[in-house]
């Protein structure tokens, strides 16, 4: 199967420029860049199509570059926004693009010694180098105005009267363009991989590429362009940094997420979601996908495929460990584990993905605190009473066993972490922690 054949039944092709063309060009090896601007100190799960286009452009046998922005995160892309980014420092961007840049290390292969492994530049390598007369001369007199301010995010920020465009993030178009034309020049790149929301600038680079190639001949003209589709829940939930509730693809950094809650963020898609999210985000084969589909749609209350995809992803992201850890914990949480054996990062990881509260740990000690009365400040009871009636009837947990009504909790049921985890019934969970 070739590389635009997998797109295609994947649901992962979204535009391409030249079809035909492009179909004859990528009959033989060829190489592909896609760029990441370094804004924050980790990549999102949105930001993992774009890496996806990658690694299936890797295993076709093609050469993936990837593209750090510490030239252009100093400037700012306009797309998707609908306010002017908040410049960040020169130091900001390297440390970001240094962090950034384990993730792909993780998820491509860089081995020098196949034909075709991964390559990873920085473009401030090469933008910080030209003069701002040279950028005019050279390269601004191939862009018109007119072309520019159709953009969609240039457009729709020119009619916000109090916001607006700055020259700056305007001027973004005429950079990502130069990296395209530069990669052509010096590593024979020849198409660009993006989400939908770049195509006005793949196809601004792309011209630009032929109007310098067909004007000195000093390198080919061909370039190509190749997009997937922005992804959106059917639940309507972002995974956007703008958002406030992106899922990281780090879990050591400052925007961060732990594997746990990495991992249900995949195993809670809603089922509507579910099967297609196989296409996209997994390296799973056509027959792996559609046996899952199969059986999810005869047993969708197994939740079979989530638990797939979330297994697929933690491993592919967070590596075999770290996913044997999440199981165990997952395992625990639901009553075939121990939650005893659970270390304190993952119980402050499921401190954070339940309803919690912070309690005086004098409370635990000597006679311990009265189980009714700490029930009756959490989630899981409205009151005293309710609480009393929860304890009769059996329905409360604590750290996993089922304790009876005048129970009460002392220092001696601290987690790691000083976590007391109290259930009601199967699935209703309140972390407590006690300091």
């Amino acid at each position: 199967m070739t590389f635009l054949e997998e797109l295609r039944w994947r649901g992962l092709l979204h535009q391409q420029t030249a079809d035909e063309a492009l179909e004859r060009h990528l009959a033989e090896p060829r190489v592909a860049y896609c760029g990441f601007d370094p804004t924050s100190d980790s990549l999102h799960v949105g930001n993992l199509i774009p890496i996806t286009l990658l690694m299936h452009w890797q295993r076709a046998g093609h050469t993936p570059i990837v593209v750090m922005g510490g030239g252009t995160g100093l400037i700012g892309d306009p797309s998707g926004r609908d306010a002017e980014r908040q410049l960040l420092s020169r130091d900001q961007v390297e440390a970001n693009v240094a962090s950034q840049r384990r993730i792909f290390e993780r998820l491509l292969d860089f081995d020098d010694s196949r034909p075709n492994g991964a390559v990873i530049v920085n473009n401030l390598d090469w933008l910080e180098r030209l003069g701002f007369i040279e950028v005019l001369r050279d390269v601004g007199k191939h862009f018109s105005v007119n072309m520019m301010i159709q953009k969609d995010s240039v457009r729709e920020r020119l009619h916000t009267r109090e916001q607006g465009i700055s020259f700056t993030e305007f001027s973004y178009m005429i950079l990502q363009a130069y990296d395209f034309l530069h990669l052509r020049r010096t590593m024979q790149c020849t198409v660009q991989l993006a989400g939908s929301d770049q195509y006005g600038n793949i196809v601004a680079g792309i011209d630009l590429i032929r109007r310098e190639g067909a004007g000195s001949g000093a390198h080919g003209a061909d370039a190509y362009g190749i997009t997937a589709p922005l992804v959106e829940r059917s639940d309507g939930r972002k995974m956007s940094k703008s958002s406030g509730q992106a899922i990281w693809l780090s879990s050591d950094t400052r925007d961060a997420t732990g594997a746990y809650s990495f991992y249900q963020y995949w195993i809670n898609l809603p089922d509507a979601d579910v099967v297609q999210w196989l296409r996209w985000f997994t390296l799973m084969d056509r027959e792996q996908i559609d046996a899952l589909a199969g059986r999810h749609e005869a047993e969708p209350h197994r939740r079979l495929a989530q638990t797939e995809l979330a297994r697929h992803m933690t491993k592919l992201v967070h590596g075999e460990d770290e996913l044997k850890r999440v199981e165990t914990a997952t395992a625990a949480l639901f009553g075939l584990g121990d939650l005893r054996e659970l270390d304190e990062a993952t119980l402050a990881e499921v401190f954070a993905d339940v309803p919690h509260s912070m309690h005086d740990q004098a409370q635990l000690a000597g006679d311990g605190a009265s189980l009714v009365e700490v029930l009756a400040a959490t989630t899981l009871a409205a009151s005293r009473s309710t609480a009393r009636e929860q304890l009769g009837s059996g329905a409360i947990s604590v750290n996993g066993a089922k304790c009876p009504p005048d129970r009460r909790l002392t220092t001696g049921d601290l987690l790691p972490g000083a976590t007391i985890l109290l259930r009601r019934g199967k699935k209703h969970w309140h972390a407590t922690k006690w300091e």
